[in-house]
């Protein structure tokens, strides 16, 4: 989308901290609760914002009856992204003003003021806007020139309708002048309540907060782990048959959590980077090793859009390129001996074993299931199943080991990462089961309801099992005790079209909402005890990025 209006530039804004800083986009949304905004430029154009959820929506079209409105000029818009100076210093006539009920206009308030003050140190977002001052220098360098014929004659009667410019039409240039100016702070604020109706505080009272930009965080990660997976995959006959395939599925680049987990843990606990990497990288190593065993027990056809490695090499050079990869992952741990020291090696060595049998068993209970023909009647099934069929290798054991990494190895300190995670697991594992049902192929990378023709256990099969009358419930029995090769499409559509009847998809969406927003609510609260730096800003943009992630 070009930049050519402040209103197109608002809206690319939102949508670079949607992706870049999903922490900020949450926060904003829960300021904003459920308001719409209608946003007036001096250029004449226009945008919308409203929130669903955790979700942050603009556009660059009006907002029909909004609840609150807002007029902004290039320089009142400016001071958004202005951590040095209080708008009401620096605001002119004609500049700024706002309309709607007191306690819509404050929140409206704390959302600009929040996504001013943490989402300005985004580099991303700071390009974005050095791009379009410096196509509008003049506007943005100098007040309006209607501006300086008011400070020749501040008292002259206006009517324009909007209360807050009438105002500022009567106040004398030098009480503007006179107003404090804060000392440019040297972290960006928390946001917080100004005031809520009983109580105000001060604009530089805030407990200090750090953001990272999480899809420039995830490419830095993703780029040092594949460089050291490299590495670690020897050059060395047999490549065909072996070495080369073992490269393949780390190569299909997937969303990097686990590497930035790992990574961004050890930093926020004070260790070097660099001595978590080989860790990550034995991580990615043991999970596309399961990944390779997994598609084999699934009958998957494709993984990340391309076909599995059984399809196209076989079944037996399948399982042996992921026993290889697992006993490769096992070695890059064993070698940071020499690295990380004993005690360090030890703890690691503990918690990918520990890792390991949470995943085997978590493996184990699913295909039970998919074998007796059973549905667990609870969502709690599917949270044991899950959290330890892929939440323990995807989310908590990379935060421990960063841990470890780091120096770490008190049980008390560890565990105080499972539960956040834990939930956060649980949840993005539904939103993936979700994708699978009714999301894009091209982008989810794998065959489109692959998981109805395997026969996963679901939240949304479980809900649908659950709610199905006596007779729909035989039926989708019947379709389940099929093997997957002897499922037919029909089938698979049978089953997707009770799961929408009955409302499973919105169910689980809703479920793994409010599982999401849990564990951010425990990562505040679990992990307050770590430092506020830029690593710690990294795992709270993972944790958000759950709540944020559009289905």
């Amino acid at each position: 989308m070009e930049i050519d209006s402040a209103a197109r530039l608002f809206v690319a804004t939102v949508d670079e901290i949607a992706t870049r800083a999903p922490a900020i986009s949450a926060a904003a949304a829960r300021e904003l609760h459920g308001i719409r905004l209608g946003l007036h430029f001096g250029d004449g154009t226009r945008a919308g914002l409203r929130s669903e959820n955790s979700f942050l929506f603009a556009s660059p079209e009006n907002i029909e009856t909004p609840d609150v409105e807002v007029f902004f000029d290039d320089r009142s818009l400016n001071l958004l992204y202005d951590l040095e100076h209080t708008p009401v210093s620096e605001v002119w006539e004609r500049s700024l003003d706002v309309r709607g009920e007191r306690p819509q206009v404050l929140a409206a308030w704390r959302t600009f003021r929040l996504l001013s003050q943490r989402a300005s140190g985004l580099r991303a977002v700071q390009i974005l806007w050095r791009d379009y001052r410096d196509r509008t220098h003049s506007t943005w360098s100098a007040p309006p020139a209607d501006a300086m014929t008011f400070a020749a004659n501040p008292l002259t009667p206006r009517d324009t309708g909007w209360s807050a410019l009438d105002f500022l039409d009567h106040v004398q240039p030098d009480e503007i002048e006179a107003m404090p100016r804060l000392a440019a702070p040297t972290i960006v604020e928390r946001a917080r309540m100004l005031w809520d109706g009983h109580r105000s505080s001060a604009w530089t009272d805030a407990t200090p907060i750090s953001d990272s930009d999480l899809d420039a965080t995830l490419t830095a990660c993703k780029r040092a782990v594949a460089d050291e997976m490299q590495r670690l995959i020897p050059d060395r006959e047999p490549k065909a048959e072996l070495y080369d395939l073992m490269r393949s599925y780390p190569m299909r680049e997937g969303k990097g959590l686990r590497p930035m987990l790992t990574i961004a843990t050890c930093g926020a606990l004070g260790g070097r980077s660099i001595d978590a990497v080989r860790t990550a990288a034995a991580i990615e190593l043991f999970h596309n090793g399961f990944l390779v065993h997994d598609d084999i027990s699934d009958g998957s056809t494709h993984r990340r859009s391309k076909p599995t490695l059984h399809e196209a090499f076989g079944v037996g050079l399948a399982v042996n390129t992921g026993d290889g990869m697992n006993l490769l992952a096992i070695d890059a741990i064993l070698s940071n001996l020499s690295k990380l020291g004993l005690a360090r090696t030890l703890g690691l060595i503990h918690e990918i074993m520990h890792m390991c049998r949470e995943t085997v068993e978590g493996q184990a209970i699913e295909l039970g299931w998919i074998r007796d023909c059973i549905v667990p009647p609870h969502d709690e099934d599917y949270f044991v199943m899950s959290t330890k069929k892929t939440g323990w290798y995807t989310c908590i054991s990379p935060c421990r080991l960063g841990a470890v990494c780091a120096g770490e190895t008190s049980p008390e300190l560890l565990d105080r990462f499972n539960e956040a995670f834990r939930l956060i697991g649980i949840a993005f594992q539904i939103q993936d089961d979700v994708l699978n049902l009714v999301g894009d192929e091209s982008l989810y990378g794998k065959e489109q309801a692959g998981d109805l023709l395997e026969g996963k256990r679901t939240v949304m099969l479980i809900h649908a099992m659950r709610e199905a009358d006596p007779k729909l419930r035989a039926r989708l029995t019947e379709i389940l005790r099929l093997p997957r090769g002897e499922k037919s499409t029909s089938d698979t559509a049978e089953i997707l079209t009770a799961m929408q009847r009955l409302g499973s998809i919105d169910y689980a969406i809703k479920l793994a909402d409010d599982l999401a927003h849990q564990g951010v609510h425990r990562f505040e609260e679990d992990l307050r005890f770590l430092p506020e730096n830029e690593s710690k800003g990294a795992l709270r943009q993972i944790a958000n990025y759950v709540t944020t992630r559009r289905l």
